[in-house]
């Protein structure tokens, strides 16, 4: 190795290395190993200084020292690319978590890479059902589009997710459509009973599994998120699939690069994050978009700290994403689940061009209804529903039986319920939804509404 690839430790702070590199200074992204053992690897993360760097431990520090010699390998972190990545389950550096043997490499992949050119970048204006009523009505989901699941701890963002990913992959027998999950800094068990869950339903096989559980180091989480991206950019370039992308949770791959910045002692910026966090989220987000060879789709879970949606890691990602279905702490303490809000949620494909005149109009009518139907509630509170005038009074009944209606059993609950789960397609969904806002329902009592597919369960 040359000399003028060779540097100097000289700070360790938890998982950031400071090297001094005198001569040939490293890219972003390259690898630097110890001298005395290049098992112990470091990746370049940013300057901090004129001749100084800060590098992201990959491996054991306990080995590291202040002093010691490092080499620049002047390559990046590199993941292989097969097919056989689908079936299995991987870290951020595409070694195996499943006991299963090394995935053989047809080609490497760097996990930092460009963003697509924008003359391949294409669009789509074509909505992708998931069976979910109160998705599939208020926020419908754009196939090549990103849909956000916001809300707070234990209202059932994973849930959803898994629900989706059961529903767009194991109910539909589409072998071009391949998936990727991302799991960042959540539970190692969540992940287990994930591929448990993928197992038994016989879809594994069409599935690639990377994990930077929530006990792993934030370099490694935060490495998580770019490994996932470079799986799906292969099966999307390589394989020319169409790819549903499933990221659990995104909120945690900002706080990974929150957490590195503090220890590289940046000048944190909005709510204590760190300064970079926009490009991070632009960079990752950047590079999950369909192209001439296929298509992404993008499923995303972000946590809202203290039910707080104004918190900045979670404005972050509303400017990437199409839809945002948005959970509710107050209607999952009423058990009307998914406890998704419906006046909160969005999504730009709920438009006459894009979902069509009467999902629009079916859709808008029902939001206006759960609106009214709030002031109407505090006026029932004080005085009772008796005293309401008589339109009102239907109004106010029409929006109860809406508003349980979009309760839904759940497939990946079945286990836990014991109650079989329901696909209702949206064409369904939507003349349900007119037949109630339309008054055909109106002497039946808003209880029959509760955990039903469709509205001629309840007809007898």
């Amino acid at each position: 190795m040359e000399q003028n690839q060779t540097g100097k430790i000289i700070g360790i702070e938890g998982q950031v290395v400071e090297v001094r590199f005198v001569a040939a200074s490293p890219l972003p992204y390259d690898i630097v190993v110890l001298y005395d053992d290049p098992s112990v690897k470091m990746e370049v993360y940013s300057s901090s200084g004129p001749e100084t760097f800060y590098c992201l431990a990959l491996s054991r520090v306990s080995s590291i020292k202040r002093g010691a010699k490092v080499i620049n390998t002047a390559k990046p972190i590199v993941i292989p690319g097969s097919r056989e990545l689908l079936g299995r389950v991987i870290d951020a550096f595409g070694s195996p978590l499943d006991g299963k043997p090394e995935i053989p490499a047809v080609e490497g992949l760097a996990i930092n890479r460009a963003a697509p050119a924008y003359g391949d970048i294409v669009t789509h204006q074509e909505v992708l059902e998931t069976g979910v009523k109160i998705v599939d009505l208020f926020c419908p989901f754009l196939k090549g589009g990103r849909i956000g699941l916001l809300g707070g701890a234990g209202v059932g963002k994973t849930v959803m997710l898994t629900e989706i990913l059961h529903n767009t992959v194991a109910l539909r027998d589409n072998q071009k459509v391949l998936s990727v999950f991302a799991g960042i800094g959540e539970r190692t068990r969540e992940g287990h009973e994930l591929v448990e869950r993928l197992a038994k339903k016989k879809v594994l096989s069409r599935v690639s599994v990377i994990l930077g559980p929530m006990g792993a180091p934030p370099a490694i989480r935060l490495l998580a998120g770019y490994s996932a991206a470079s799986v799906v950019e292969y099966f999307r370039d390589v394989l020319k699939s169409d790819v549903i992308f499933f990221v659990d949770n995104m909120f945690r791959f900002a706080q990974a690069g929150n957490e590195l910045s503090m220890v590289m002692h940046m000048i944190p910026s909005e709510d204590g994050y760190q300064p970079t966090l926009a490009s991070e989220m632009a960079l990752l987000h950047g590079r999950l978009i369909s192209t001439l060879s296929g298509t992404v789709s993008t499923v995303e879970a972000v946590y809202i700290p203290n039910d707080d949606i104004l918190d900045q890691a979670v404005q972050s990602v509303f400017s990437h994403i199409d839809s945002a279905v948005v959970f509710s702490r107050d209607v999952y303490q009423q058990n009307l689940l998914p406890a998704v809000d419906p006046l909160m949620s969005f999504s730009s494909a709920l438009s006459p061009q894009t979902a069509g005149e009467l999902h629009y109009e079916i859709a808008r009518e029902a939001q206006a209804l759960l609106k009214k139907a709030i002031t109407l509630e505090r006026v029932v509170s004080l005085v009772g529903e008796s005293e309401l005038l008589a339109e009102d009074r239907i109004s106010y009944q029409r929006a109860k039986k809406l508003r349980n209606f979009m309760t839904q059993n759940l497939f990946v609950l079945e286990d836990q319920t014991g109650v079989q789960g329901k696909y209702v397609p949206l064409a369904t969904t939507i003349a349900d939804v007119g037949r109630i806002l339309g008054g055909e329902f109106d002497s039946v009592s808003e209880d029959k509404f509760l955990y039903v597919g469709s509205v001629s369960e309840i007809q007898s």
